[in-house]
């Protein structure tokens, strides 16, 4: 892991990219990603994605297996399959790792009725069959399972996001 305050996440709505940098601006990685289905807004019960300053209050997952299922931000037991999609065709998946989301601008991100953190926003892995670059969660950022452990092992909690 790189030590998380020399490196940032840089997150473009527009583009549907995620970005990690130096502290410089260099770029290290970057991955597609999807986000909030609803656009992006911090209120709470909104489904969209909140803008501005973050970092990684929570790094969950270290070590599972790819696919891991996550559900209340704990593994259920299950590794994903098109299978068990089928039997849980409702599920939003929560899959192989999850990066916290803590807003860090009070009013915007932080506090009552826009708080990043309490309205569970993540970065997190989700199955390979859904469309990266096409908004439609609702509300984290989704990214494909190999690229949310290859950022995962690169970052930890204190790492700065910026949502744009």
């Amino acid at each position: 892991m790189i030590h998380s305050s020399s490196v940032h996440i840089v997150i473009d709505l527009t583009l549907q990219r995620l970005r990690l940098e130096t502290g410089g601006g260099e770029l290290i990685a970057s991955y597609p990603v999807s986000t909030g289905l609803n656009g992006a807004g911090e209120n709470d019960g909104s489904g969209c994605t909140p803008r501005g300053e973050h970092y990684v209050r929570a790094s969950i997952g270290s070590g599972l297996p790819v696919g891991t299922v996550f559900r209340g931000r704990r593994p259920t037991g299950e590794t994903y399959s098109s299978e068990l999609a089928r039997e849980h065709p409702d599920r939003d998946w929560i899959l192989s790792r999850i990066l916290w989301l803590c807003g860090r601008e009070w009013g915007k991100n932080r506090g009552p009725g826009v708080d990043t953190f309490r309205r569970f926003i993540y970065i997190h892995g989700t199955p390979d069959s859904e469309p990266m670059g096409v908004p439609l969660s609702h509300g984290c950022v989704r990214m494909r399972n190999e690229d949310i452990i290859d950022l995962f092992d690169r970052v930890g909690p204190g790492t700065a996001v910026s949502i744009q």
